[in-house]
């Protein structure tokens, strides 16, 4: 059979765990010519209950697996919607599976199957066996309970008699009888469901029989057509009792899908409200199940190395990297191939197995929803790092190339034969290579530098460090009087990574002083910020200039890699001193924000927490040495 590739697949699923054979079916059909696989499962009042959420769930994602879409339809005839559906998409074949059960309603009706075939018209339909291999979902009968059960019989066996002991106070015809012991009858089945009616209705006709046919006291019956009637009262008693049951029991389902609908959305609600939903989710758990603990674990994926790993918990699990065999879990629900959810304290009843694989459903969303977050998160880490090397590659293009022409050119002077310089021609063109080689130094160690920031190498090696120390070694290379300072003494200490907390405070003074010349530069000091870092006492550091300032919609634009805010000559660096210093202070656990200096300008404070004292003799901090490319007054390691 040839299929063109506007042709339109629609697979009918029950719900169960043999829809897995009719997918792969329908799939193998629609991918013969290119076509759509449409999955439609119908949900019907009768049939609610006997879906499992874990197989439609399975059956969803094996769909989507396959390239075809899956819908959800509501419907009161399970034949008539699937035609339906199919009709509106203009689908050209229908899979259906074969029928399990065989009720009486389909020796009128039919099966789902047959009807679909039966009223297809020109749409193809394929009926697919079931597979042998597959287990039948089989559907829980709803109990009323053990405590009704019993009060029917009880009442079966009293009711009838008190019953036709009203009667003997009076005259009464067989027809009375008959008629007051079915109101019996059906008050029994309200209260113990279709058994206890059943045996009631048994008890009755016999009560009737002998006291209300003639010849009364006896239970032979003359009349034949007393005989019709106790017969007609006992076949409606016991379909009375049929209805009525099933009424009580349909109720009772629909109680408990309310009382479900209701939990799971309370635990949807739960976890919503938490940073964390998968543990948010595990708690509530707890209460929802009655249990005292519940994890979800994984099979290590290296198998040299076998064992459990812990996605998440709550509660006491003890031996959890036992796995779902060897814990001390009384419930162990499957979520994937390698992946169980197991509940502690309390082995889950038959009864709220539904509810159980709901729930299920609900963890193995959170699961999927964790793996997209760190999918994201890993996308947008290679695309910052995509971003920064087109952006180094961009930098070495053409801003490297200056301080390297300007070495060029002085070196090619220097070396000309027959070309004589003065001493100071000489001096000058020395000079020049020296700007140029300490310009292309600081270009080449800012790449660096920033290249660890993104990478997140950067170890800053924190100890007591004051503020006078660090801002002295900052302005070595500053001119003279080019920048105030005004730092009282014995200042409390903080904490922080010397080399670092130097070249930061460095790259700050060399932006001020770039983009603010002659406008004024002071360094102060804040004694303490009760709200600093994490919540912890901070020292601040305030670098102020007059200059022209930063819109402050361009504030997060300006630490941003690669940045040169207004007209700055491209000569002057390559935008990466702002980014540098904000990754060296949030590096040691600090904050560097921008602030606009009253009467015009640029204030560029760095808050640290402050030292809680030196480091032990001994500890891992103390005496540590810097090693590895980059290493010196950075205080960076290697990549």
């Amino acid at each position: 059979m040839c299929l063109m590739a506007t042709e339109r697949i629609v697979a009918g699923l029950k719900g169960g765990d043999d829809d897995e054979l009719l997918v792969r079916r329908a799939a193998r059909l629609a991918g013969r010519g290119g076509g759509e696989l449409l999955a439609v499962h119908v949900r019907t009042p009768s049939g609610t209950r006997g879906d499992s959420p874990r197989a439609l769930e399975d059956q969803k994602r094996a769909v989507a697996g396959l390239g075809g879409e899956y819908h959800a339809l509501a419907g009161t005839d399970v034949a008539q919607a699937l035609l339906d559906y199919a009709r509106s998409v203009q689908a050209t074949h229908i899979l259906v599976g074969q029928s399990r059960r065989r009720r009486i309603a389909g020796l009128f009706r039919g099966s789902v199957e047959a009807r679909v075939v039966r009223d297809a018209g020109d749409i193809d339909v394929q009926v697919v066996p079931r597979d042998p291999a597959a287990h039948p979902m089989r559907r829980a009968r709803t109990e009323l309970g053990r405590g009704r059960t019993l009060a029917g019989f009880a009442l079966a066996a009293f009711l009838p008699a008190g019953l036709q002991l009203l009667l003997a106070v009076q005259d009464h015809s067989v027809a009375t009888a008959v008629l007051v012991q079915l109101a019996g009858a059906v008050a029994v089945a309200l209260v113990g469901g279709l058994w206890p009616a059943v045996a009631g209705a048994l008890w009755s006709s016999l009560l009737v029989n002998y006291f209300s046919t003639p010849p009364v006291g006896d239970l032979a019956i003359h009349d034949p057509q007393d005989v019709l009637a106790l017969g007609v009262f006992v076949g409606v008693s016991v379909a009375v009792a049929g209805v009525v049951d099933g009424s009580a029991r349909r109720s009772k389902e629909a109680a408990l899908a309310r009382a479900e609908a209701a939990t799971l959305a309370d635990l949807a609600l739960g976890a919503s409200r938490s940073e964390d939903s998968l543990q948010a989710l595990l708690s509530e758990s707890l209460s929802v199940f009655g249990v005292s603990g519940a994890a979800v674990v994984t099979a290590a994926a290296d198998p040299p190395q076998p064992g459990w790993e812990l996605v998440a918990g709550a509660g006491d699990i003890p031996d959890w990297d036992e796995g779902p065999d060897g814990s001390a879990a009384r419930t162990a629900e499957e979520l994937g191939s390698r992946t169980w959810l197991l509940l502690f304290g309390r082995e889950i009843p038959r009864a709220e197995r539904r509810l159980l694989d709901a729930f299920g459903v609900h963890v193995r969303a959170r699961l999927e929803r964790r793996q997209l977050e760190a999918s994201r998160l890993e996308i947008s880490r290679l695309a910052e790092g995509n971003a920064m090397r087109t952006a180094i590659l961009r930098a070495v293009s053409h801003d490297l190339r200056t301080p390297l022409a300007g070495i060029k050119l002085a070196a090619g002077g220097l070396l000309q034969d027959g070309v004589g310089y003065g001493p100071e021609e000489r001096r000058e063109l020395l000079e020049t290579i020296d700007e140029c080689t300490d310009r292309l130094d600081g270009l080449v160690g800012n790449l660096l530098d920033m290249s660890r920031i993104t990478a997140q190498s950067v170890e800053p090696l924190l100890e007591p460090v004051r503020w006078r120390v660090a801002v002295d070694h900052a302005l070595r290379t500053c001119p003279a009087g080019a920048v105030a300072v005004a730092l009282p003494a014995n200042m409390p200490a903080v904490e922080a990574d010397p080399g670092l907390l130097e070249r930061a405070i460095a790259n700050i003074v060399e932006n001020a002083l770039k983009y603010a010349p002659g406008a004024g530069i002071t360094i102060s000091v804040t004694p303490m910020q009760q709200a600093g870092p994490g919540g912890h006492p901070a020292g601040e550091l305030r670098i102020i200039d007059h200059g022209p300032g930063v819109p402050a919609r361009k504030v997060v634009e300006m630490f941003q890699p690669f940045q040169r805010l207004g007209d700055a000559d491209q000569g002057t660096g390559i935008g990466l001193g702002l980014a540098v210093a904000q990754g060296f202070v949030q590096a040691m656990r600090g904050s560097l924000d921008a602030e606009e200096t009253p009467g015009g300008g640029l204030t560029m404070v760095i808050r640290l927490p402050l030292s809680a004292g030196p480091p032990v003799a001994g500890s891992p901090v103390a005496g540590r040495a810097l090693t590895g490319p980059g290493a010196g007054p950075a205080g960076v390691t290697g990549a």
